[in-house]
């Protein structure tokens, strides 16, 4: 693992000290972060993102492999970034979004160096499930302004996330400095096509986005039994269609993913050929497209 830090001041950029794991850390410009809870806090407040703390504290431990048992979240990984596990060892990686950190573990467990960040309080779980790891690093910052120095990073992957900012894009922009020329990046974002399958989704969700989380939570239990209804052929097409709730097996999943759609306040859409523009204009190459739309990856050139 690596011995040397990547932490920069958000603000003015200039490198933090001292360079201990659990230090409050200051800057030259006066800029100073604290260690609380297991996590370094870059941010004081959670802005846009407080439906995901509420979300990842309330469902701590659902998606994790160590949890469940299963290998759902690894596979997961695979699929998105195209990348496989055994690539990762010793590599330095940027989880951006971190949440609870399904993925942080995946990585740590093939033996790369994580660094997850996340501007919710969905931190605290993250810190909770992994932060006695000595290859795991956790931090509340935001995304539009890393904690971290330019080519800090071997690897960054943002799952699932960037299209729940002000600006998908803008965020994807932001992480592009902190790769290493050679590195590789990867995104999973929604794709646009949703829209037009879902629209009972995209009328209902100005409303829900804005409920409180506990009665939006409760609400979204609707999700178990429509499960059965939405599986019925023919039927199926326009109660899925008027009502979209997840249609995972597992009825917690089931309940989350529901959960996770009607709640953020941004969610964009986005089609492949407009993510791998972004790629293509910050200068990678070797993209690559994941079997389940949009997932690109690619590696930066020098």
């Amino acid at each position: 693992m690596s011995t040397d830090t990547p932490f920069a001041c958000p603000k003015c950029r200039q490198p933090l000290s001292p360079p201990g794991r659990d230090a409050l850390l200051t800057c030259a410009c006066g800029a100073t972060y604290p260690h609380l809870r297991g996590v370094r806090r870059f941010v004081d407040a959670e802005h846009y993102s407080g439906s995901f703390g509420y979300q990842w504290n309330h469902f701590s431990r659902t998606q994790l492999d160590s949890a469940n048992g299963s290998t759902r979240s690894r596979d997961a990984f695979v699929e998105r970034t195209c990348w496989s596990t055994g690539e990762l060892q010793g590599k330095r990686i940027l989880d951006a979004g971190c949440g609870m950190g399904r993925f942080a573990e995946v990585c740590a467990d093939a033996g790369a160096d994580v660094y997850g960040i996340d501007l919710s309080s969905a931190v605290d779980a993250a810190a909770a499930n992994l932060g006695a790891r000595p290859n795991v690093q956790i931090s509340q910052a935001d995304i539009f302004a890393p904690p971290f120095a330019p080519a800090s990073f071997d690897y960054i992957y943002s799952l699932g996330v960037l299209h729940h900012t002000p600006s998908t894009q803008r965020a994807f922009q932001s992480l592009v400095p902190l790769l290493k020329p050679g590195g590789r990046m990867a995104i999973w974002v929604y794709w646009d096509r949703l829209a037009r399958v879902m629209p009972g989704s995209e009328l209902l969700r100005p409303l829900t986005s804005r409920l409180p989380k506990p009665l939006l939570l409760s609400l979204c239990r609707v999700a178990v039994p429509l499960y059965h209804l939405h599986t019925i052929k023919g039927l199926g097409l326009l109660t899925s269609a008027a009502l979209p709730t997840s249609m995972d097996p597992d009825p917690a999943w089931r309940v989350l993913d529901t959960f996770d759609w009607y709640s953020p306040r941004f969610q964009w859409k986005h089609s492949v050929d407009e993510v791998r523009g972004w790629f293509t204009a910050a200068g990678f190459d070797d993209l690559a497209t994941s079997a389940l739309p949009v997932g690109v990856s690619g590696r930066k050139l020098a």
